[in-house]
Order: C-alpha cells, then sequence, then structure tokens
C-alpha cells in the first residue's frame, strides 16, 4: 500500500479524540482512584498469568495443536517441539502476517515499563486532546472496552507497576536466553543487531522520572546509564541535529533489533524440516469441549483433534476463551509503522536503536532499512491506517533523523497488539477451564520480547504434566 492509499482522512463522526468534558470525567476518575478504582480492581481483577497460580489439575499431552502462527505461537512450537511434542500450528492467515509482520522491532530485554504506570496520570490531558497526540480512544458501546479501560485505569500506580516490572524483567531475561539459543543452534536471517538503545527524554521532568526507573530496573539486575544529550550523540553520531530537543536519554547498552517477521518465516521453516504440520488460511470457528477436556478446534476445513490446546491467538484469544465462558482480558492496541530504505550517507541514519519518549515512537535499525514505529489507539478490531498517523510517523523520523532516508517508499502498516491492563501476559491454564487448554497470550507490545520466555515457561507447565 502506498501514502497515497492511506491518506484518506477519517470522517468528522469518526474523530475519536477525547472532548474537554471527557478530560473532566478522567481528571474526576484520578481523584478517586486511589479507593474506587483499587477496589474495582479487585473485583474484575485478571486471571493469573503464571503457572503457580493455576488451576493444578492435571493435563497429558503428546499432541499438541497451537492456534495462532504469530511470534508468541511460533516460538510455543518450537519450544513444544524441542521437547518433543508432536505440533501442529493452526492459523486463519500465514505466519506472522498478524501484529508480527511490521512491528516496532526492538527486542527490550532491560526496559519492559507498563504502560499502565503512574506517570500517565499527568500526561492524559496532553496525550487524549492533543491533535498528534500518540493515545487515541475511540468509545464504543463494548463492556469489554470499558471493563479493560478501568482495569487499566486501576493497575496505574506505583506498586502495581513496580511488580509488573519485576515479572517483565525476570521473563524477558528468560527470553533473551531463548532466543539466544535459536540462533546459536540454527543460523537464520533475520537483520539483528545488538548494539543498544537510548530512549530520549524532552524535559527535565521526564528525565528526572525515567532515572527513578532505571533505579527500580538497576535495582532488579538491568545494567542502564542515564546520559546528556552530548553523550547520547557519542553513542549515535545521528542524533547529532536533534541534540539540542531532548533533556537527556537512559542508555541501555545490551538492547537488541531484529525483523520479527523474518523470524516468523524462519521459524516456520525450521520447523516444517522438524515434521511441525501447518494449518494456514483455517479460522477456528470454536473449540469442542467435552468434560474437563477439549477435544477439537473446529474449522470450515474440519475438527483438528489433539490431546492438549494452546491459544496464541493475539487480540482474538478474548472471544474464543468468552465462548467457553472463560475471561481473558486481552483488548487491542493498535499500533502503526512505516518502514523505509536508509541513505548511504555515514552517521545519516541511526543504527543503535532509539525511542522518543515524548513522541511514543521507536526506532530500529533493521540491516539496510529503518522501521518506525508507534501509537497506542484504543479503538477495537480496526486495522485501517488513516494518512494522519503515517504523516506523524514520517514527521518524526523527519524530526530525529532528516537525512537518514529519502522517505519515499514508505511501507506502512498498522497491527494489533494484545494488551492486557496491567502488561502481564496470560500464560498458562485459566481457573474453571479445560484441563488440556492453555493460554499464551496478552504480550502488548512485548509480543516479541517475551515470545521464547513465554514458550518456555508454558512448555514447562506441560511438561510437568506430561505421562
Amino acid at each position: 500500500m502506498g501514502l497515497a492509499q492511506c491518506r484518506q482522512r477519517p470522517r468528522h463522526g469518526d474523530n475519536a479524540f477525547f472532548t474537554p468534558i471527557h478530560a473532566l470525567v478522567l481528571w474526576a476518575t484520578h481523584e478517586f482512584a486511589a479507593w474506587a478504582l483499587a477496589r474495582l480492581a479487585f473485583f474484575c481483577r485478571a486471571p493469573p498469568a503464571y503457572s503457580e497460580r493455576m488451576n493444578p489439575s492435571s493435563s497429558q499431552a503428546a499432541h499438541v495443536c497451537v492456534l495462532g502462527a504469530g511470534i508468541v505461537g511460533l516460538a510455543a512450537a518450537w519450544q513444544l517441539r524441542r521437547e518433543g511434542f508432536e505440533v501442529t500450528v493452526v492459523d486463519r492467515a500465514q505466519a506472522g502476517t498478524g501484529a508480527s509482520a511490521a512491528n516496532g522491532a526492538q527486542l527490550s530485554y532491560a526496559y519492559v515499563q507498563p504502560l499502565a504506570d503512574p506517570g500517565i496520570w499527568q500526561q492524559l490531558p496532553k496525550l487524549l486532546l492533543a491533535a498528534d497526540s500518540p493515545l487515541k480512544l475511540r468509545l464504543q458501546p463494548d463492556p469489554h472496552q470499558w471493563a479493560w479501560g478501568l482495569q487499566f485505569l486501576a493497575a496505574c500506580r506505583a506498586s502495581v507497576s513496580r511488580r509488573t516490572t519485576a515479572s517483565l524483567l525476570a521473563l524477558a531475561a528468560e527470553s533473551r536466553l531463548g532466543f539466544e539459543r535459536l540462533r546459536a543452534e540454527n543460523p537464520i536471517d533475520c537483520d539483528f543487531s545488538a548494539i543498544g538503545k537510548l530512549v530520549l527524554y524532552q524535559d527535565a521532568a521526564s528525565f528526572a522520572s525515567a532515572r527513578q526507573q532505571m533505579a527500580l530496573q538497576q535495582q532488579l539486575g538491568s545494567v542502564q546509564h542515564a546520559l546528556s544529550p552530548a553523550e547520547s550523540v557519542a553513542i549515535e553520531p545521528a542524533l547529532a541535529g536533534y541534540a539540542p530537543r531532548f533533556a537527556g536519554a537512559i542508555h541501555t547498552p545490551s538492547e537488541c533489533a531484529a525483523d520479527c517477521h523474518k523470524v516468523c518465516l524462519e521459524l516456520l521453516r525450521l520447523l516444517r524440516a522438524q515434521g511441525v504440520r501447518f494449518a494456514f488460511d483455517t479460522p477456528v470457528t470454536q473449540l469442542k469441549r467435552a468434560g474437563d477436556r477439549i477435544v477439537a478446534a473446529e474449522t470450515p476445513h474440519g475438527p483438528i483433534e489433539a490431546d492438549a490446546f494452546v491459544v496464541a491467538l493475539g487480540t482474538a484469544s478474548h472471544p474464543l476463551a468468552r465462548s467457553l465462558g472463560l475471561r481473558v482480558p486481552v483488548y487491542p492496541l493498535k499500533g502503526y509503522s512505516l518502514t523505509v530504505d536508509v541513505s548511504d550517507a555515514e552517521g545519516a541514519a541511526p543504527h543503535v536503536s532509539v525511542t522518543d519518549a515524548a513522541r511514543k515512537v521507536v526506532f530500529a535499525r533493521l540491516g539496510q532499512r529503518l522501521r518506525v514505529a508507534g501509537m497506542a489507539e484504543l479503538v477495537g478490531e480496526n486495522t485501517q491506517i488513516p494518512g494522519d498517523r503515517i504523516d506523524s510517523l514520517l514527521a518524526s523520523a523527519r524530526a530525529l533523523f532528516p537525512d537518514a532516508s529519502r522517505y519515499e517508499d514508505l511501507r506502512p502498516w498498522a497491527g494489533l497488539r494484545p494488551a492486557t491492563p496491567t502488561g502481564l501476559p496470560v500464560l498458562g491454564r485459566l481457573r474453571g477451564g479445560p484441563g488440556n487448554l492453555w493460554f499464551n497470550t496478552g504480550h502488548g507490545a512485548l509480543g516479541f520480547t517475551l515470545a521464547f520466555g513465554s514458550a518456555q515457561r508454558l512448555v514447562a507447565q506441560l511438561r510437568a504434566h506430561r505421562p
């Protein structure tokens, strides 16, 4: 799709920015959040995220059917096959064509701060009312959206953010090792790089808050440094022209980047060579239940039977779970990207991954391409690409790296990241659910980062119940 095709402006009736009345409501919500929302969170709390909290009933699995062929589902299939399981992967489209296709490409193993953070309250008026805001909310007559939103607001507390950060850092560390093992055992073409990341902060207040988060993550084992603009330019010379426009940066030297879609295609190749079966263009219409077990995944091409089923369907995990009377608090968090070829000029395009915290935009070098991604929109199951969102990404790219590319062929994309209110993925069996049904979903913007660690934890649970 070219830029001209995605430049149609939304109709006036589709405008999703908040009015001042909405802002007033949000302010009032904040005033009693410490009391009302904390209690609401108790009643609307998300299902447990990790295995030790799951229903302990046993299941036996030799043949596992993985629903979903994005990076999370394929990483699970890879780990299952390593452990000797027979595996079938089912997807309504092709491998890596959903949120994995053109995401931000950053592997944020040490920078996992959840979106649900107490600092969001101060940013809300600007984020929701500014015409060029990276955050967008279109209220809908959807109880799931409202429940998710209230849970999210309830999670915007320091104590919740600290617990989530600790959990995500541990899972990310496991994921790094899993991805390293894959690459060590099977050289793959994925434009991988490991030269660190700079997160830029526009003003002194946001930089001070970032240093507090850095201190928390350092206590949990992360290696990060707070840098001045000049020190940041020494690490990434392509930022020289932008240095007067930010107050400081957090540098994480160990961060990586890779093309998630290429990783998906390489996993597809490796898994096929190991005998894993794939059913593409095959939507799962329902899961057939018999007592405490799922016996088949029903599809238009007939049932697919297995001993256990793993739901890695991203945002589609919620309606499938709901059809079984289960609740998975996953809602689409829409994001956009563009991908451009980089200039040959020395120092024009970045090599280090860069995140502009104020713009909520990330930059990742993928070989001779630059991926520019960002935005966070709660607009439901909507993958349309409004031209103004791509224009916003393009403006950010030109502001930070004006000579990095000719910015002609933009290759725009939109995807739906499956987000939970807290930022913790749903990983394991659900209380009250079938004993052989496992969930691996809700990773939000960290799906690529957490995929291999989540796979390892999931398979450890399955292995524990295998005869």
